[in-house]
């Protein structure tokens, strides 16, 4: 059976109040009316399987703010809690799946409440724009075949990919935000108008920001 998709708009609003909020802890999804327009062009962060490596983590949040994202995806394994509070310096709203290794949902559940939301795998949404989202950890927990969607994102691997599967949809597969395994840690942001995605890689953020302070 394919994956029922709610009717759920997420919008790029900054901050919470008045935009759309996904009930996941009872695996119902809910709109609360928006109070501004929603741009169609949007601009989406993604990462994984941060593994509490915090010097990571905020490097992801920087670059997804310096561009600007209007929302952000986590496809799995913050793992405990202390890998909350760098999220909070995110400027728009984020939307997170449990991983395999969560050391402390009910933690990382509350810490959440004041970034976004975070839910059981695999679960679906609908981006301002239209486009609609499967948001997973592990790839295998998802039935195919996936109707009525367009993006599909997962992780697990520590391995980032992005490719079009025959039908059209997007997979994607930001890899290990951490690095820890192999040493080459990773975003993704993605264009939903032009549906293309940018493979980022943090040590290159990180050399750049070191020839600017030399120079």
């Amino acid at each position: 059976m394919p994956h029922a998709l709610p009717d759920v708009n997420v919008g790029p609003n900054t901050g919470f109040a008045g935009r759309a909020r996904l009930n996941l802890t009872t695996s119902r999804m809910e709109t609360l009316p928006l109070t501004t327009e929603c741009d169609p062009l949007m601009q989406v962060g993604i990462f994984a399987d941060t593994h509490d490596h915090l010097d990571n983590i905020r490097l992801a949040v920087a670059e997804f703010n310096r561009r600007a994202c209007e929302i952000v995806l986590f496809a799995g394994d913050l793992v405990s809690t202390f890998a909350i509070p760098p999220l909070r310096k995110l400027n728009c709203p984020m939307i997170a799946s449990f991983g395999d290794n969560e050391g402390n949902k009910v933690g990382v559940r509350g810490g959440m409440q004041i970034i976004g939301e975070i839910g059981e795998p695999p679960f679906c949404f609908q981006l301002a724009d239209g486009k609609r989202v499967l948001l997973t950890h592990q790839r295998e927990l998802i039935r195919e075949p996936v109707d009525g969607v367009d993006i599909i994102v997962y992780a697990h691997t520590h391995k980032p990919k992005c490719h079009r599967d025959a039908a059209g949809r997007l997979w994607i597969n930001p890899g290990e935000t951490s690095g820890w395994t192999y040493g080459k840690p990773s975003i993704v942001m993605l264009d939903t108008e032009r549906m293309e995605c940018e493979i980022v890689w943090l040590k290159e953020l990180v050399a750049v920001g070191s020839a600017v302070r030399t120079t």
